[in-house]
C-alpha cells in the first residue's frame, strides 16, 4: 500500500514547483536564463524570485538569491531552518553557499545542472541538516531551459 504522506509531499512539492516555474517564465519573458524560485514556510510562500542577472547587470542576482532575500525580509531573520526552497534548476555553488548560510531546511529542484550545479563542485555546500529532493516536474523545468537556449542559437 502506498504511503499517504509520500503522495501528499509529492503533491505539495509539485504545487510549489509550479509557482517556481511561473517565476522562471517571468525570467524567460525578460530574456533572462529561465530559473525561478520560491521559499515556503508553514505552507505559505514567503519569498520568490527569478533570475535578474541581465536586468541588474549583477552576476549574483540568481533566482535563489532573490527568493532567499525576500524570505529573510518577510520572516525578519536570516535563518530559514523551517523553510523549503523550490527552484526549477539545481542551484549553482554560489547559491548553495547562500542556502547553506541561511540554513534552509529543505531544497527541492526540478532539473539537474550537470555543468554548473553545486553537486559537481561540492555536495557538502548546503547546511548539514538540509535535506534535498530533485526531479520535481523535471521535464517542464528542462523544457523551459532548452527552449531558452535554442532561441539564443537561432
Amino acid at each position: 500500500m502506498e504511503n499517504p504522506e509520500v503522495g501528499s509531499q509529492q503533491t505539495t512539492d509539485e504545487k510549489f514547483m509550479r509557482l517556481a516555474l511561473a517565476e522562471a517564465r517571468k525570467a524567460f519573458d525578460e530574456q533572462e536564463v529561465p530559473v525561478g524560485a520560491v521559499v515556503v514556510a508553514a505552507g505559505a510562500v514567503v519569498g520568490r524570485g527569478h533570475n535578474l542577472v541581465e536586468t541588474l547587470s549583477d552576476p549574483t542576482a540568481h533566482a535563489e538569491m532573490q527568493a532567499l532575500t525576500a524570505a529573510a525580509s518577510t520572516l525578519g531573520g536570516k535563518y530559514l531552518k523551517d523553510c523549503t526552497l523550490y527552484v526549477t534548476v539545481e542551484p549553482c555553488i554560489m547559491c548553495a553557499g547562500a542556502i547553506g548560510w541561511a540554513q534552509v531546511g529543505r531544497v527541492v529542484w526540478g532539473a539537474d545542472d550537470t555543468k554548473r550545479g553545486y553537486r559537481r563542485y561540492s555536495a557538502e555546500a548546503l547546511h548539514p541538516r538540509t535535506t534535498t529532493a530533485r526531479g520535481v516536474l523535471a521535464a517542464e523545468c528542462e523544457e523551459l531551459m532548452t527552449r531558452f537556449f535554442a532561441a539564443l542559437r537561432e
